[in-house]
């Protein structure tokens, strides 16, 4: 069975920076749209960027600009690099891998992390 695993959150100040890693066992990455996804308390969860076996990346508003997903299929790892953190940043952050057309096409994601908490102080 397939896994991934996030890891890299933290409790940084704002403007702080973060890379979260994502590390992809029991299956290969290269053939998956992949995505970072978070979910805040009291708020529904989010896609915060993809990126397609093609390369082409997609990212919420939110976070244009500040964010950059890049995936390492040698490695069987995807990476979110966070600059320029805020407070609203603050959540808890997942991992996902899903078919041809998840990132562009905004179809679901098949296999999920179990999160990481990114903590942003002000």
């Amino acid at each position: 069975q397939g896994q991934l695993v996030e890891s890299g959150g933290d409790s940084v100040q704002s403007g702080g920076s973060l890379r979260l890693s994502c590390a992809a066992s029991g299956y290969a990455l290269s053939s998956y749209n992949l995505g970072w996804f978070r979910q805040a308390p009291g708020k529904e969860r989010e896609r915060v960027a993809c990126i397609n076996t093609q390369g082409d990346t997609r990212y919420a508003n939110s976070v244009k600009g500040r964010f950059t997903i890049s995936r390492d299929n040698g490695k069987r790892a995807f990476y979110l690099q966070m600059n320029s953190l805020k407070p609203e940043d603050t959540a808890m952050y997942y991992c996902a891998a899903g078919p041809l057309g998840a990132c562009l096409g905004n179809l679901d994601y098949n296999y999920w992390g179990q999160g990481t908490q990114v903590t942003v102080s002000s």
